[in-house]
């Protein structure tokens, strides 16, 4: 839907042979890996699949484009997850790893993978990569959630949006500028581990008043309500990016504010109510 003019290959990325069998027929000069578990509800029941997925799939890929593509440069996606929920003032790249739970362990094993295909020849680099959000998120994200209650209350939609913690923090950026960052690193000199995020923390709080103010709603906060059951361990506290290296070695920065982007969402998803169309790529204009 999204992906106008790309030819689309559908492989399990569990299955090494699959992999073998798709990277020696492309040989493609660039590979972003992206593909990953990220929903917490499937970590604490299916540990072995993130393991197979976030992390013995990285392995295969980087073993499959060594045998076939030694010189193609390929990127990696890690998470702010790996800093762990007790790590101290800014992360870098020299923040040592203190992972917990099963996808922040996963994410750290790339860390691993990429060291070993550096040690080989090989371009891999490492995007330490925080939340960016964009307006094709699934609605089981934060940011959608609030994104879509908005506008429908803004189309004379009478529900009310429950959330758990209004207080907790996050880096929000736009996936846009995340992925402008990740090609600057596939195309820089030499493969390296980068932090990339806005390096501001907004709460679920401000993500309300933002989308609210995004279609002039004056009455959001009187639809609001707040439910225990939603507040999880995974909403403690969460790393603060230190963006240095991404802003002087890459020379990026993100270009998209905080305000913009959530007010990108909510208007595509007043558009979406408003047409009945759901999905199209109209959306990413």
């Amino acid at each position: 839907m999204y992906l106008d003019g790309i030819e689309l290959r559908e492989v399990d990325v569990r299955d090494a042979d699959a992999m073998d069998a798709l990277i020696r027929d492309v040989r493609p000069d660039e590979v972003y890996q992206l593909a990953g578990i990220t929903s917490f509800d499937h970590f604490s029941e299916h540990r072995e699949l993130v393991a197979e997925v976030n992390d013995h799939a990285v392995g295969n890929l980087l073993a499959s484009c060594r045998r076939y593509v030694p010189d193609a440069r390929v990127f990696l996606a890690s998470s702010a997850e790996v800093f762990g929920p007790e790590v101290e003032g800014r992360c870098s790249e020299s923040t040592p790893l203190d992972p917990r739970g099963p996808y922040a362990v996963s994410k750290a094993r790339v860390h691993a993978h990429a060291a070993e295909a550096r040690s080989a020849g090989q371009f891999a680099a490492v995007g330490i990569l925080f939340n960016h959000e964009s307006q094709i998120r699934g609605r089981s994200f934060v940011t959608r959630k609030v994104a879509r209650a908005v506008a429908a209350m803004a189309c004379g939609s009478t529900d009310r949006l429950v959330l758990g913690n209004l207080d907790v923090s996050r880096d929000w950026g736009a996936a846009g500028d995340t992925v402008d960052a990740m090609i600057r690193m596939v195309r820089a000199d030499e493969p390296r581990e980068v932090v990339v995020a806005t390096g501001t923390m907004r709460t679920v709080r401000e993500l309300v008043d933002a989308a609210s103010d995004a279609v002039g709603l004056d009455d959001a906060w009187s639809r609001v309500d707040q439910d225990p059951a939603l507040m999880r361990m995974a909403d403690s506290r969460r790393a603060v990016a230190d963006t240095t290296l991404a802003n002087e070695w890459l020379g990026w920065r993100p270009r998209t504010s905080f305000e913009g982007l959530v007010a990108t969402m909510v208007r595509t998803d007043v558009r979406r109510i408003r047409s009945g169309v759901e999905e199209s790529p109209e959306y990413l204009d």
